[in-house]
């Protein structure tokens, strides 16, 4: 059996071809190098995931945020090699990913837009150009962390509207002790601030939230989309929760910068088993 994993920081989606060509589905919790261990790594799939598999496993493609250099891939080579010492374990960027996906053997711009966020040119085989992202807190505009902190930055300076405020308040009850313990003290901050992309999913009917997501967009394509030589030229498409759910602010947009916008899908996975049982 081959398993093909798609793991953004928050969740990993993992689908399992059996060798009649069957395929299954399961989700873990996310996994990021950056910000866990691979003692983490391997717990999670040993309780979450390994029960569920019927069939010994030969081969794992895994394909993660945060994979983009030799000793990042280690750590999560590490954690998958203590739960499948028998398989062949094979860890690239989750930005190939979104190019297979989303590209497939065409050339375009491939972009990651869910709790991070990330962008590549594909010629149809390599991934040719990579702005760096940089991470939630020196970049990763246009994401659910990078909305999440403008906007809980806003709630705790008194800069919402007070009946965005208040709802914010009433449903999560935090204030500022809890929200600085959450993002400087604790494990994975960067899910924490993505977490509040469904609040603002929820209230796009309000003037501040709109403002918000068009701006967090706009970032995106100024700082990565628009410096990418012949740009305007090739298709620009989209992977991601955060992509998928606002597709409509990010499609109107991509339309005030010029930028012709492809495919958005919520998660490459499907297009990933099609490309590895091909190959």
């Amino acid at each position: 059996m081959m398993l093909i994993a798609e793991s953004g920081s928050t969740k990993t989606d993992w689908r399992a071809v059996d060798n009649t060509g069957k395929i299954e589905q399961f989700i873990t919790k996310g996994f990021n190098p950056f910000h866990q261990k691979s003692t983490d790594i391997s717990a999670e799939i040993k309780q979450n995931l390994l029960p569920l598999l019927k069939t010994e496993v030969s081969e794992v493609h895994f394909y993660g945020a945060g994979c983009s250099s030799a000793v990042m891939c280690a750590v999560v080579e590490t954690g998958l090699k203590e739960c499948f010492p028998a398989s062949r374990v094979f860890v690239e960027h989750d930005l190939l990913a979104a190019a297979r996906g989303l590209c497939g053997h065409e050339k375009g711009i491939a972009c990651i837009i869910g709790t991070g966020s990330n962008s590549c040119v594909f010629d149809g085989v390599n991934i040719t150009a990579n702005i760096p992202a940089l991470g939630y807190i020196l970049g990763d505009e246009g994401s659910g962390s990078y909305m999440g902190k403008r906007f809980i930055a806003d709630f705790l300076i008194g800069k919402l509207p007070d009946k965005l405020a208040k709802d914010f308040t009433d449903k999560y009850n935090l204030d500022k002790d809890k929200i600085l313990d959450a993002v400087y003290l604790q494990p994975m901050p960067n899910r924490f601030l993505a977490s509040f992309g469904k609040f603002l999913f929820q209230r796009l009917d309000e003037p501040y939230v709109m403002n918000l997501v068009r701006q967090s967009f706009a970032d995106f394509f100024d700082r990565y989309i628009c410096r990418y030589p012949d740009y305007q030229s090739m298709p620009v498409h989209f992977t991601g929760s955060i992509a998928f759910y606002f597709s409509k602010i990010l499609n109107d947009v991509a339309d005030e910068k010029k930028v012709r916008v492809g495919r958005i899908i919520e998660t490459p996975a499907a297009a990933l088993v099609l490309y590895h049982i091909a190959k």
